[in-house]
């Protein structure tokens, strides 16, 4: 704008101003004088309001021409201040013509502007719908929709792809393959509000095969192929309303892939620890475990269930709170239960109770196991954790998941583990508790991760397997 006047007043030798809607002067020559355009300002209210189109009047020995520019009011106006004379029919058609290209560049930002608003309450609705899903909520997630639900909550399953590239790139991908919906097809994309370099793919499970349908699958192995920074981890397929399984899943995928030649992994884990547990004493422990928190706000659960797999930013974030709001969450949490949630055995234990109070009733194939399973008398007594994991199915997960680590030719990687979790996850405490370097710590657990096939960054779901893995082997005959 600012270029567009000092041109214009190059070339009539004239002042030039241009008027906001706000009445305010948003460009103007440098020797126009303020008292000018205070003396027409009854003009310039009836130009901006769309009672003239135009007019011309004198302050003193000064000629002013005003013109008002666009359509819509209030409107902007262009002032043209000339002495001693008028301006010719040539000077007053050069000044409209740069009014025109003021307004179409005016447009022109306006457009940008509104694009850029349009994609970022697109990317908001979109990351609105997975947290939605990550909670179960699929009702919520069609409502907060309504007239443009996206295809993806009409599918019966899904598989998440969690896909590791550069920050940089996420936004460029999800330009590529949005569609005119603000969606990806039958897909959904989603920044990871947590994670700076994950981009979180939500994908149905009958079209997450290739591009030739709409699916997103193919291209985003493509991309991994093509681009050596990158890392791609697949869920297992899984109902909606378990998307947050799924979550888990495919960031213990993303960890193995980072360590696989392709850098591509599918998860086929076990069966989570927490629907192998017999079901009524499972049931009894931890609604025991969880009675002090029963009646905490829906804000103080929000907060404590996502603790427990992403670090306290990182929930602030989520949630749209401060990082002090959810540490105050956490204490009266704390407090209530008598845990020290920063010891990686109290986070294990609270995280399987509220797995267990999540489950769900009925879940196809993977709750295929829990349907056989007979149904046994009420307990007479609450029963305790030690308990719950003596029984013959969680000894057998727990020697099937340390299994990679005992059969690994270098045992150091299991010690590390062990000092890792009663050092409450601190490598450097780790490596001065086993007088090595931190390097060499992080080394082991990046092993370790490969060989699980599970992430082991605090906090994370695979580090509370790990911990009731090697409690459960401690105690098992």
């Amino acid at each position: 704008m600012q270029r567009l006047v000092d041109w214009l007043g190059r070339q009539l030798s004239a002042e030039i101003a241009l008027v906001d809607r706000a009445s305010k002067v948003e460009a103007s020559t440098s020797r126009l004088s303020p008292g000018v355009l205070a003396d027409i300002q009854s003009v310039l209210t009836q130009l901006s309001s769309g009672q003239l189109a135009a007019a011309a009047t004198q302050v003193g020995t000064l000629h002013v021409r005003c013109e008002a520019l666009g359509r819509h009011a209030p409107r902007p106006v262009l002032v043209v201040v000339s002495s001693p004379l008028p301006l010719t029919r040539e000077s007053l058609a050069l000044a409209s013509h740069v009014g025109a290209l003021v307004e179409v560049s005016r447009r022109a930002r306006q457009a940008d502007s509104l694009a850029l608003r349009y994609q970022q309450a697109a990317a908001r609705l979109r990351l609105a719908v997975f947290m939605a899903l990550m909670t179960g909520e699929l009702t919520l997630a069609r409502r907060m929709t309504a007239g443009a639900v996206p295809p993806l909550l009409d599918a019966e399953r899904l598989r998440i792809h969690l896909l590791r590239c550069p920050p940089s790139d996420r936004g460029r991908l999800i330009d590529a393959y949005q569609d005119a919906s603000g969606y990806h097809g039958r897909g959904l994309m989603v920044r990871c509000p947590v994670y700076d370099d994950h981009l979180i793919c939500l994908l149905p499970r009958e079209h997450d095969g290739g591009s030739a349908n709409g699916g997103l699958a193919g291209p985003l192995r493509a991309l991994v192929r093509d681009n050596q920074h990158y890392a791609l981890g697949i869920s297992a397929p899984v109902p909606l309303q378990n998307t947050a399984r799924a979550y888990d899943q495919a960031r213990h995928a993303l960890a193995a892939a980072r360590h696989t030649p392709g850098r591509v992994a599918e998860y086929h884990g076990q069966p989570p620890l927490a629907v192998l547990l017999p079901d009524q004493q499972a049931a009894a422990w931890a609604r025991a475990f969880l009675e002090p928190i029963r009646s905490a706000p829906r804000l103080t659960l929000d907060i404590t269930s996502l603790f427990l797999h992403f670090p306290r930013s990182g929930v602030a974030q989520l949630l749209g709170v401060s990082r002090n709001t959810v540490t105050a969450h956490l204490r009266r949490v704390q407090d209530a239960l008598d845990l020290d949630l920063r010891d990686p055995h109290c986070r294990a234990e609270l995280a399987l109770a509220l797995a267990i109070t999540d489950l769900p009733l009925s879940d196809s194939k993977a709750g295929n196991a829990v349907a056989k399973r007979k149904p046994t008398p009420a307990p007479a007594a609450t029963p305790s954790v030690d308990n719950l994991l003596s029984t013959e199915a969680a000894i057998t997960w727990a020697r099937a998941f340390l299994q990679p680590l005992l059969l690994s030719a270098d045992r150091t990687v299991h010690q590390t583990l062990r000092a890792w979790i009663e050092a409450g996850t601190d490598a450097q405490r780790t490596a001065r508790n086993l007088d090595i370097s931190r390097t060499t710590v992080r080394a082991h657990l990046r092993t370790a991760e490969q060989l699980l096939k599970r992430s082991l960054l605090p906090p994370s779901p695979g580090t509370h397997e790990l911990v009731h893995a090697l409690h459960i082997v401690d105690r098992a005959p």
